[in-house]
């Protein structure tokens, strides 16, 4: 086995054939940011935008995204942001099972190498597959749990909150607590 490192990620998805999401792709989308964040911020796949141009969240989506980050005074590039599957799905629609299962591993590798200390799961895909299968994102939002010391947060997905404004009173406090979760792992690392 390779040793994992960033260029072995890169390569092992490069042309990748494993599901019919390669069908249509432009391009893979394999996420951006400080590839040694604290925070990772996990979507659910690359839309039309994200496609052609080759980033996550790049759309209408990623601009909310991108405001919610400054909201809380952060900075996208300080962050990592990537999907549960790296190819977008025909008509933006939900990742099926065995194509999320399929990229699992590549996520699980990009997890590997960052090393965050908070990820964050946007919408109920990312939840499912990363905080609970069951997850019920309106009922679940904005509750951590920890896993292996990594803390976990689900919360909407910017896309739903464009289809209905009701939910980002709800999306603003989730990002309230994640700034008061990161400001205490913080504090708490100062005391090593």
């Amino acid at each position: 086995m390779a040793e994992l490192s960033w260029e072995a990620v890169e390569e092992e998805i490069r042309g990748c054939n494993r599901c019919g999401l390669c069908e249509r792709r432009n391009s893979i989308v394999l996420g951006e940011g400080d590839r040694s964040a604290d925070i990772m911020f996990v979507g659910e796949g690359p839309g039309g935008d994200e496609d052609r141009i080759g980033r996550p969240f790049v759309g209408r989506a990623g601009q909310l995204l991108d405001k919610m980050i400054a909201a809380i005074d952060m900075k996208r590039e300080d962050l990592y942001i990537t999907n549960i599957v790296k190819c977008r799905p025909p008509g933006n629609r939900t990742p099926l099972d065995e194509e999320a299962q399929t990229c699992l591993p590549v996520l699980r590798q990009q997890y590997a190498l960052i090393r965050p200390k908070i990820v964050v799961c946007l919408g109920a895909t990312a939840a499912k597959y990363l905080y609970d299968p069951n997850v019920r994102i309106t009922r679940m939002h904005g509750k951590w749990i920890e896993k292996a010391g990594v803390w976990f947060m689900p919360t909407f997905h910017p896309a739903a909150l464009l289809r209905d404004e009701s939910k980002k009173r709800d999306a603003w406090e989730d990002l309230q607590s994640l700034a008061e979760k990161y400001k205490e792992i913080k504090n708490a690392g100062k005391g090593d």
